[in-house]
C-alpha cells in the first residue's frame, strides 16, 4: 500500500495535467460553440480556464486519482458544455467541428507540456524540483494524449461519434446518434474487458513518441 507521501505526491503530479487538459477540453468545445452561433456556453461562463466552472467531483477529481494511484491507464471527465444546436446554420456540421475541437485542444495541450518539459530541462539544474516539473510535464502529454484518443473513438457520445455523424448524410446521421443511449454502456463494458485499453494504448504510445520526436523529448 501506497504511503501517505507517496499519495500526496502523486496527487501533486497529477492534478494541474488533469485539470487543465480536462477544462481546456470543455472549454474549446464552448468557444467553438460561441463562435458558430451558439452562446450558450459563453452565457453559463463555461468558457474559461478555472477549473471551478468545469470540475465534475467524480470524473475530474476522484476517478483520475484512484486510476494515477492503481493503473498506468488515467482518464476522466468534466462536466459536458451545453450545445444547442438550433443556434447553428449546419447542425450535424457544426456539431462535428465544435466536437473535434476538445481533442485538438487536448492535442495542441500535449505540445505545450513538451515545450515545459524542455523550458524545465533548460533552466534548472539536476534538482528534484526539475525531476518533479518534468514528471509533471510527461504526465501532462499522457493524460492530454490519453484524452484526445479515447475522445476520437466513433462512439456516441464521444466527440468522435459526434465527428461521425457530422460527415453523415442525414438520414444516416439521425439513427447513429440514437446509439448515444448506450454509449458509455459500451466504453465501460471495453474498459472492464481490457479491450479499450488494447484500443487505445497504441495509438496513445504513438503520439506520445510522435510529439517527442518534435520537440526532442
Amino acid at each position: 500500500m501506497s504511503s501517505i507521501p507517496d499519495i500526496a505526491y502523486t496527487i501533486a503530479v497529477w492534478a494541474a495535467p488533469v485539470l487543465f487538459a480536462i477544462t481546456l477540453h470543455e472549454a474549446a468545445h464552448g468557444w467553438v460553440a460561441n463562435r458558430l452561433g451558439d452562446p450558450t456556453a459563453k452565457s453559463l461562463g463555461r468558457i474559461t480556464i478555472n477549473p471551478i466552472k468545469h470540475i465534475d467531483p467524480m470524473g475530474t477529481v476522484v476517478v483520475p486519482l484512484f486510476l494515477a494511484m492503481v493503473s498506468p491507464f488515467v482518464m476522466g471527465w468534466a462536466k459536458p458544455v451545453p450545445v444547442q444546436p438550433r443556434y447553428f446554420e449546419s447542425p450535424l456540421l457544426d456539431m462535428a467541428l465544435v466536437a473535434v475541437a476538445g481533442p485538438v485542444s487536448n492535442f495542441l495541450m500535449a505540445c505545450i507540456w513538451a515545450m515545459f518539459i524542455q523550458l524545465t530541462y533548460l533552466s534548472l539544474d539536476h534538482t528534484s524540483l526539475q525531476v518533479f516539473l518534468v514528471e509533471m510535464g510527461k504526465n501532462g502529454i499522457i493524460i492530454n494524449v490519453v484524452l484526445m484518443v479515447l475522445n476520437l473513438l466513433p462512439i456516441p457520445p464521444l466527440d468522435g461519434g459526434r465527428v461521425v455523424a457530422g460527415i453523415l448524410p442525414p438520414n444516416l446521421a439521425a439513427p447513429y446518434m440514437q446509439l448515444e443511449r448506450f454509449g458509455m454502456m459500451v466504453i465501460l463494458l471495453l474498459l472492464v474487458s481490457g479491450i479499450l485499453g488494447k484500443i487505445l494504448w497504441p495509438m496513445v504510445q504513438y503520439f506520445v513518441s510522435f510529439i517527442g520526436l518534435i520537440f526532442g523529448l
